[in-house]
């Protein structure tokens, strides 16, 4: 372990554990295009928009499942950095079954609270019962999904990628098989494609348990190990809570776009939830990489080695921007025959073309800012983290649709994001430049 994060070349070091999580997200992008495709292919418009008027709520559970997977996996990094072996078991320990209770707490509250959820999730009268048929099966799934980000996010600290990489796989290969079983089939519809993900997320976490306890060595899955102090548990949410925001504030963008968009009909939501489908392309590669390196990072900035460390900075920009550039370009010029792909109605075609060019125009600077926020929770600096988390999809991007709809209309709500983004990297910057870490004295955060 030692030799891969400490002496290993930065490119070798980077590549092996960030390919492994980018293999992954493909793999899960896979699946959230064969997924919006079976959906799709039902012909139903308010089955399609139902299910993305649900979506939000699986989004939400991995939001929360970051707190304990990235909030302590950043820990674990910095500790191992520093050689407190003993205490970042624990912390993996804590991390394990915390994440499990919180779990059975979200289902609790997503079943009492049902109908003014949903309703806040924008479902209409058309698309109410497949939203709810959707939100139901996944509210009961919380506890597996949740649990999940733990052992995905920790077994990388220790240079398991690999072994993260396919238990995540397997988990989304078994999901891409059950869904046109269970939504055609059975006949199960939207319900159908939430229980594949839920099914999928029980066999993905019973094969990272079996490497958490077979191969790992520094690592734990014993109940007797989740003591640590309050200190650390604060690090742990300090870190985990920022970062869980990014995903919490997908879900907030996710819901605000599609309750401005209902009042232009299903087919405009439909057509969105297409073509943030069809973005994910972008979006999963970039935030494999940005994992991918989030390790490497937290070790160099925890064992103090300054060139190290911000050589990786830089080797992570160049990477996840000249990626994102050479995608963006084929989206921007494909874009009609990729949402063709998904549903060929004319009219969600030409809506769905729009959204996805307005979508990944400004990408590259989401890359940029990724990298920021995963370079600051890396170092333990919840500050910037949080606020950058918080605003790209957001405090910001709240602000610009609300005033972009107000004078653009329908164009205002596409170019939202997009503007979105340009204002949020100029945040990251300024954080860049002001919590630029300093290597002459030894950090206790």
């Amino acid at each position: 372990m030692n030799n891969l994060f400490e002496r290993t070349s930065i490119k070798k070091a980077y590549f092996t554990l960030a390919l492994p999580v980018v293999l992954s997200m493909a793999v899960t992008l896979i699946y959230n295009l064969v997924d919006t495709f079976f959906v799709s292919k039902t012909g139903n418009p308010d089955l399609v928009a139902g299910v993305s008027q649900g979506a939000p709520t699986f989004t939400l559970m991995i939001a929360i499942g970051d707190i304990f997977g990235l909030g302590g996996s950043s820990l674990i990094s910095r500790l191992f950095g520093e050689h407190q072996d003993h205490l970042a078991r624990n912390v993996s320990g804590y991390a394990f079954y915390y994440s499990i209770a919180c779990g059975i707490v979200v289902t609790i509250i997503l079943l009492v609270f049902q109908n003014p959820i949903l309703h806040l999730l924008g479902a209409s009268a058309n698309t109410w019962k497949y939203a709810r048929e959707y939100y139901l099966v996944i509210a009961w799934g919380a506890a597996f999904i949740i649990f999940g980000l733990s052992p995905t996010n920790i077994l990388r600290t220790e240079g398991l990628a690999i072994q993260s990489m396919i238990a995540s796989m397997a988990g989304t290969i078994i999901n891409i098989f059950l869904n046109p079983i269970f939504i055609f089939t059975c006949g199960l519809g939207a319900a159908g494609s939430a229980l594949a993900t839920v099914t999928s997320s029980v066999i993905a976490d019973i094969i990272m348990v079996y490497y958490l306890r077979t191969k790992s060595k520094k690592l734990t899955t014993s109940i007797h190990e989740t003591k640590i102090s309050w200190h650390h548990q604060i690090q742990i949410y300090a870190i985990g809570i920022p970062a869980s925001i990014t995903n919490i504030m997908v879900s907030f963008a996710t819901a605000m776009t599609n309750r401005y968009l209902i009042s232009y009909g299903a087919n405009s939501v439909a057509a969105m939830g297409i073509a943030m489908k069809a973005n994910s392309i972008i979006i999963m590669i970039m935030v494999g990489f940005a994992f991918g390196a989030q390790p490497l990072i937290g070790y160099a900035y925890g064992a103090r080695n300054e060139k190290r460390f911000y050589e990786i900075i830089h080797f992570d920009l160049f990477v996840i921007s000249t990626i994102n550039i050479v995608l963006t370009i084929l989206l921007l010029i494909f874009a009609p025959e990729v949402i063709r792909i998904f549903m060929n109605d004319p009219v969600i075609v030409k809506e769905g073309a729009l959204m996805l060019r307005w979508l990944s125009i400004t990408t590259t600077l989401a890359g940029i800012i990724l990298v920021f926020t995963t370079a600051f929770q890396s170092m333990g600096k919840a500050a910037p983290a949080f606020w950058l988390s918080f605003s790209r999809q957001g405090l910001i991007f709240g602000l610009a649709i609300v005033i972009l709809a107000h004078f653009f209309g329908y164009t205002g709500i596409l170019a939202a994001q997009a503007c979105s983004d340009v204002l949020t990297l100029i945040l990251g910057l300024i954080f860049y430049k002001v919590y630029e870490p300093h290597f002459n004295r030894k950090s206790t955060e």
